[in-house]
Protein backbone atom coordinates (compact mmCIF):
# COMPACT_ATOMS: atom_id res chain seq x y z
CA UNK A 1 0.00 0.00 0.00
CA UNK A 2 1.44 3.38 -1.00
CA UNK A 3 2.28 5.99 1.61
CA UNK A 4 2.19 9.78 1.68
CA UNK A 5 5.54 11.34 2.58
CA UNK A 6 5.75 14.99 3.58
CA UNK A 7 9.22 16.47 3.01
CA UNK A 8 9.76 19.62 5.09
CA UNK A 9 12.79 21.78 4.29
CA UNK A 10 13.79 24.98 6.04
CA UNK A 11 17.21 26.09 4.91
CA UNK A 12 17.77 29.77 4.14
CA UNK A 13 20.85 29.03 2.02
CA UNK A 14 20.69 29.33 -1.77
CA UNK A 15 19.54 26.02 -3.25
CA UNK A 16 22.84 25.37 -5.02
CA UNK A 17 24.86 26.00 -1.83
CA UNK A 18 22.73 24.06 0.64
CA UNK A 19 24.19 20.87 2.10
CA UNK A 20 20.88 20.13 3.84
CA UNK A 21 19.03 20.18 0.50
CA UNK A 22 21.72 18.01 -1.08
CA UNK A 23 21.31 15.53 1.77
CA UNK A 24 17.52 15.62 1.49
CA UNK A 25 17.54 15.16 -2.27
CA UNK A 26 19.86 12.15 -1.97
CA UNK A 27 17.72 10.57 0.73
CA UNK A 28 14.51 11.05 -1.28
CA UNK A 29 16.21 9.65 -4.40
CA UNK A 30 17.16 6.47 -2.52
CA UNK A 31 13.75 6.26 -0.88
CA UNK A 32 11.86 6.61 -4.18
CA UNK A 33 13.99 3.87 -5.70
CA UNK A 34 12.76 1.55 -2.96
CA UNK A 35 9.20 2.94 -2.80
CA UNK A 36 8.30 4.12 -6.31
CA UNK A 37 4.55 4.23 -5.62
CA UNK A 38 4.71 6.49 -2.57
CA UNK A 39 3.53 10.09 -2.93
CA UNK A 40 6.15 12.74 -2.12
CA UNK A 41 4.78 16.10 -0.95
CA UNK A 42 7.34 18.92 -0.75
CA UNK A 43 6.95 21.71 1.78
CA UNK A 44 9.62 24.40 1.34
CA UNK A 45 9.09 26.69 4.32
CA UNK A 46 10.72 29.59 2.45
CA UNK A 47 7.54 29.68 0.37
CA UNK A 48 5.08 29.46 3.29
CA UNK A 49 3.93 32.77 4.77
CA UNK A 50 3.26 31.00 8.06
CA UNK A 51 6.93 30.11 8.52
CA UNK A 52 7.87 33.79 8.44
CA UNK A 53 5.62 34.62 11.41
CA UNK A 54 7.30 34.56 14.82
CA UNK A 55 5.18 34.21 17.94
CA UNK A 56 5.09 37.43 19.96
CA UNK A 57 2.99 39.24 22.55
CA UNK A 58 1.39 41.26 19.77
CA UNK A 59 0.18 38.31 17.69
CA UNK A 60 -0.40 35.67 20.38
CA UNK A 61 -4.17 35.95 20.13
CA UNK A 62 -4.31 35.26 16.40
CA UNK A 63 -1.17 33.13 15.87
CA UNK A 64 -2.93 29.75 15.97
CA UNK A 65 -5.44 30.34 13.20
CA UNK A 66 -6.96 28.22 10.46
CA UNK A 67 -4.49 29.16 7.71
CA UNK A 68 -1.29 29.31 9.75
CA UNK A 69 -1.77 26.43 12.19
CA UNK A 70 -4.73 24.14 11.59
CA UNK A 71 -4.01 23.84 7.86
CA UNK A 72 -0.54 22.45 8.57
CA UNK A 73 -1.70 20.32 11.50
CA UNK A 74 -4.33 18.73 9.27
CA UNK A 75 -1.65 18.07 6.68
CA UNK A 76 0.33 16.13 9.31
CA UNK A 77 -2.77 14.10 10.11
CA UNK A 78 -3.24 13.20 6.44
CA UNK A 79 0.27 11.87 5.70
CA UNK A 80 2.06 8.73 6.86
CA UNK A 81 5.69 9.82 6.98
CA UNK A 82 7.69 12.99 7.56
CA UNK A 83 11.16 13.86 6.32
CA UNK A 84 12.31 17.05 8.03
CA UNK A 85 15.54 18.72 7.03
CA UNK A 86 17.34 21.57 8.78
CA UNK A 87 20.81 23.08 8.88
CA UNK A 88 22.19 24.42 12.13
CA UNK A 89 21.61 28.18 12.32
CA UNK A 90 23.11 29.86 15.37
CA UNK A 91 23.24 26.53 17.24
CA UNK A 92 19.62 25.56 16.61
CA UNK A 93 17.20 24.75 13.79
CA UNK A 94 16.53 27.49 11.27
CA UNK A 95 14.03 30.20 12.18
CA UNK A 96 11.69 28.86 9.49
CA UNK A 97 11.64 25.42 11.10
CA UNK A 98 11.13 26.94 14.56
CA UNK A 99 8.18 29.04 13.35
CA UNK A 100 6.66 25.96 11.70
CA UNK A 101 6.98 23.95 14.92
CA UNK A 102 5.53 26.80 16.98
CA UNK A 103 2.45 26.71 14.76
CA UNK A 104 1.89 22.94 14.80
CA UNK A 105 2.69 22.29 18.47
CA UNK A 106 -0.83 23.02 19.63
CA UNK A 107 -2.50 21.48 22.66
CA UNK A 108 -5.42 19.15 21.89
CA UNK A 109 -4.35 19.08 18.23
CA UNK A 110 -0.90 17.44 18.16
CA UNK A 111 -0.58 16.62 21.88
CA UNK A 112 -2.84 16.57 24.92
CA UNK A 113 -2.58 16.80 28.69
CA UNK A 114 -6.06 15.34 29.14
CA UNK A 115 -6.39 12.02 30.97
CA UNK A 116 -2.67 11.74 31.71
CA UNK A 117 -0.81 12.01 34.98
CA UNK A 118 0.58 15.33 36.11
CA UNK A 119 3.55 16.53 34.08
CA UNK A 120 3.03 14.13 31.20
CA UNK A 121 1.51 14.67 27.79
CA UNK A 122 0.15 12.32 25.16
CA UNK A 123 1.22 12.78 21.56
CA UNK A 124 -1.63 12.73 19.07
CA UNK A 125 0.42 12.05 15.92
CA UNK A 126 1.19 8.42 16.69
CA UNK A 127 0.56 7.39 13.08
CA UNK A 128 3.63 9.31 11.87
CA UNK A 129 7.09 7.96 11.14
CA UNK A 130 9.77 10.66 10.99
CA UNK A 131 13.21 10.82 9.39
CA UNK A 132 15.36 13.74 10.55
CA UNK A 133 18.11 15.05 8.25
CA UNK A 134 20.41 17.73 9.66
CA UNK A 135 23.64 19.46 8.75
CA UNK A 136 26.05 21.72 10.58
CA UNK A 137 29.17 23.64 9.67
CA UNK A 138 31.19 22.48 12.67
CA UNK A 139 32.25 18.89 13.34
CA UNK A 140 30.01 16.94 15.70
CA UNK A 141 30.84 17.62 19.33
CA UNK A 142 31.95 21.23 19.03
CA UNK A 143 28.63 22.68 20.18
CA UNK A 144 26.69 19.94 21.94
CA UNK A 145 24.75 22.55 23.93
CA UNK A 146 23.23 23.51 20.59
CA UNK A 147 22.15 20.06 19.42
CA UNK A 148 19.47 20.82 16.83
CA UNK A 149 19.24 17.16 15.82
CA UNK A 150 18.25 16.05 19.33
CA UNK A 151 15.86 19.01 19.58
CA UNK A 152 14.00 17.79 16.50
CA UNK A 153 14.04 14.19 17.68
CA UNK A 154 12.59 15.08 21.08
CA UNK A 155 9.97 17.36 19.57
CA UNK A 156 8.59 14.73 17.17
CA UNK A 157 8.67 12.06 19.87
CA UNK A 158 6.70 14.43 22.12
CA UNK A 159 3.83 14.50 19.61
CA UNK A 160 3.84 10.70 19.47
CA UNK A 161 5.71 10.05 16.23
CA UNK A 162 8.10 7.15 15.71
CA UNK A 163 11.46 8.76 14.97
CA UNK A 164 14.01 6.78 12.98
CA UNK A 165 17.76 7.19 13.56
CA UNK A 166 18.56 10.78 12.47
CA UNK A 167 21.27 11.55 9.95
CA UNK A 168 23.60 14.42 10.84
CA UNK A 169 26.10 15.54 8.21
CA UNK A 170 28.57 17.60 10.20
CA UNK A 171 31.66 19.65 9.38
CA UNK A 172 30.36 21.22 6.17
CA UNK A 173 32.39 24.40 6.71
CA UNK A 174 35.63 22.53 7.43
CA UNK A 175 37.99 21.06 4.82
CA UNK A 176 37.81 18.67 3.06
CA UNK A 177 33.98 18.86 2.97
CA UNK A 178 33.93 22.64 2.50
CA UNK A 179 36.07 22.34 -0.62
CA UNK A 180 34.20 19.40 -2.11
CA UNK A 181 31.29 19.31 -4.55
CA UNK A 182 28.06 18.87 -2.57
CA UNK A 183 27.11 15.60 -4.27
CA UNK A 184 30.61 14.19 -3.78
CA UNK A 185 30.52 15.24 -0.13
CA UNK A 186 27.20 13.45 0.36
CA UNK A 187 28.77 10.36 -1.27
CA UNK A 188 30.89 9.96 1.87
CA UNK A 189 27.77 8.99 3.86
CA UNK A 190 25.96 7.18 1.04
CA UNK A 191 25.85 3.88 2.96
CA UNK A 192 24.21 5.59 5.93
CA UNK A 193 21.61 7.23 3.66
CA UNK A 194 20.78 3.97 1.86
CA UNK A 195 20.39 2.14 5.18
CA UNK A 196 18.12 4.87 6.52
CA UNK A 197 16.01 4.87 3.36
CA UNK A 198 15.51 1.11 3.67
CA UNK A 199 14.47 1.44 7.32
CA UNK A 200 12.08 4.31 6.59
Amino acid sequence: MSKKVLVITGTVSPVEKSFSLALTNRFIKEYKTLNPNDEIINLDLNKEEMAHKTLSRENFGVYFNENDALKYINQLKEVDKIVISSPMNNFNVSGLIKNYLDHILLADQTFSYKYVKKGDAKGLLEHLTVQILTTQGAPFGWYLWGNHTEFLKGTWEFVGATVKEPILFAGTKIAPISTTNHDEAIDTIADQIIKAAKNF
